[in-house]
């Protein structure tokens, strides 16, 4: 995973533990900014664009709490993890209430730490997933144009119908399943990406456009959408598995 776009404020006043965890994310290519207090923190969050604040709680001056507390004044949307010895309840309810993404305490394993960045970036959108941008999928022997909004069936009989404008939740439908072909495509992720809600009334909607999809794709018999009970679909080409 290149992570060499991502710039990460380090808040730590410990300078010897803030140099080690600078240096170990700077081996997975975070570009990492080190702070010692939390007033130096606000003055170089401030001057820079992170993608990530990581922040110790107990600190000189200003502690992490009240410098998240100044980061969220400023912007509301770049994420936080606190970093602290303390593991009360309380303490880690303040944290989430100041806007805290995750929270973990000291001691720790440095590999844990680096697998709750990557889950946090993720959550926020920082780290694209490379399927996101494909436009054209291949399904069998369909061709899918999503940004064209066209489904064609490339082995057709003279005469025979082989191409098909699809409606646009059709399509954004379509192009979540081929992002997860032959996986399981999330219910509720689908939901709330194309209907925006995950209610009943917005799943029976989706189980009609299901329905109308497996009519679009039965001309293939390697193709099936497969209702996993309780998860969602799978868009399925056999002769891939």
């Amino acid at each position: 995973m290149a992570n060499a776009n991502y710039k990460i404020l380090l808040v730590e006043d410990d300078q010897n533990f803030g140099d080690v965890l600078r240096s170990y994310l700077e081996m997975h290519d975070y570009a990492v900014t080190l702070a010692t207090d939390g007033v130096l923190g606000l003055e170089t969050f401030r001057k820079g664009q992170f993608d990530l604040c990581i922040l110790d709680v107990m600190m000189p001056r200003k502690d992490g709490f009240t410098l998240a507390k100044d980061i969220r004044e400023r912007d509301q949307e770049v994420p936080i993890i606190f970093l602290t010895a303390k593991t009360m309840k309380d303490d880690v309810l303040q944290g989430f209430k100041i806007g805290a993404d995750d929270y973990i305490a000291k001691p720790f394993n440095s590999e844990e730490l680096l697998l709750r960045i990557q889950a946090v970036l993720k959550r926020v959108n920082k780290l694209a997933d490379p399927r996101d941008d494909q436009r054209e999928f291949s399904i069998g022997k369909y061709h899918f144009n999503y940004p064209l909004r066209i489904l064609t069936y490339n082995d057709a009989s003279p005469g025979e119908e082989n191409q098909w404008k699809l409606s646009p939740k059709e399509a954004e439908l379509l192009r979540m399943f081929c992002k997860y072909l032959n996986d399981v495509t999330p219910r509720s992720e689908a939901l709330t990406k194309i209907w925006h809600e995950d209610n009943y009334f917005t799943a029976r909607s989706m189980d009609v456009f299901v329905t109308k999809l497996r009519k679009y794709l039965a001309k293939d018999g390697s193709i099936e959408i497969v209702n996993i009970h309780g998860n969602g679909f799978q868009l399925l080409v056999k002769d891939m598995v």
